[in-house]
């Protein structure tokens, strides 16, 4: 479906090779009310997402042409910001890790539940995409449209889409302490320990410097000082 309508407000891109499937979502989709592209295949998918404007891409990470990790991180090069639900039949954590890292902002593995796809979809399309706001991190600077963050020495990090969520979670409560359940349950849907959690704090000090994250010991979490 490649037609497009005038108001992109709401639309979709499917990325998803598999025919019966993807004619079901394309049909689920625009019952809902979401105008939808579909793409068969990982270059095609690319080439939408790169030349067309998108609420939410939702990509199968098995693609002919293109893995959808490659899709995904190709499009983060680009800072495209539309979300990204990633669709997947390998679903353990490592899998889940890859996604997330890869830039995709959730992760669902087949099968699914129609309900369950659908109120993700309804989450992550009620986040904000073309945020221009700027969050300080100290002496950084969190950029919501480039899902990143300005360093004091001017250089510029690009943030994975969990890495992302998880600073901006901290960030925008700075005065809060943030359980690893809590945090777990707010950004890291379907992961089955709370260390993912600490995985990616790790990430982030590494990234951003150790005292971008303060542990409190017994508590959980709250947003530092670089």
């Amino acid at each position: 479906m490649d037609e497009r309508s005038t108001d992109d407000s709401r639309r979709v891109l499917l990325v998803e090779d598999d025919g019966e499937l993807a004619e079901m979502l394309v049909a689920l989709f625009a019952a809902e009310g979401y105008p939808i592209d579909h793409a068969s295949d990982g270059q095609r998918g690319l080439h939408f997402g790169l030349t067309r404007q998108y609420r939410l891409i939702v990509v199968d990470r098995g693609l002919p042409g293109m893995d959808g990790l490659e899709v995904v991180a190709r499009l983060r090069q680009r800072a495209v910001s539309a979300r990204v639900l990633m669709l997947t039949a390998l679903g353990d954590t490592a899998d889940l890790v890859a996604g997330l890292d890869a830039g995709a902002d959730d992760y669902l593995a087949k099968p699914f539940e129609i309900a369950e796809l659908l109120a993700r979809v309804r989450a992550l399309s009620r986040r904000p995409v073309d945020d221009a706001e700027v969050i300080p991190l100290g002496a950084a600077r969190l950029d919501m449209a480039l899902r990143g963050a300005h360093l004091p020495n001017g250089e510029f990090v690009s943030l994975s889409g969990r890495e992302f969520a998880l600073i901006r979670s901290l960030a925008t409560r700075p005065r809060a302490v943030h359980s690893r359940a809590q945090l777990r349950g707010r950004i890291f849907h379907g992961a089955d320990s709370e260390s993912i959690v600490d995985t990616y704090v790790h990430y982030l000090r590494r990234k951003l410097g150790p005292g971008i994250v303060r542990t409190i010991h017994g508590l959980g979490y709250q947003i530092g000082a670089l």
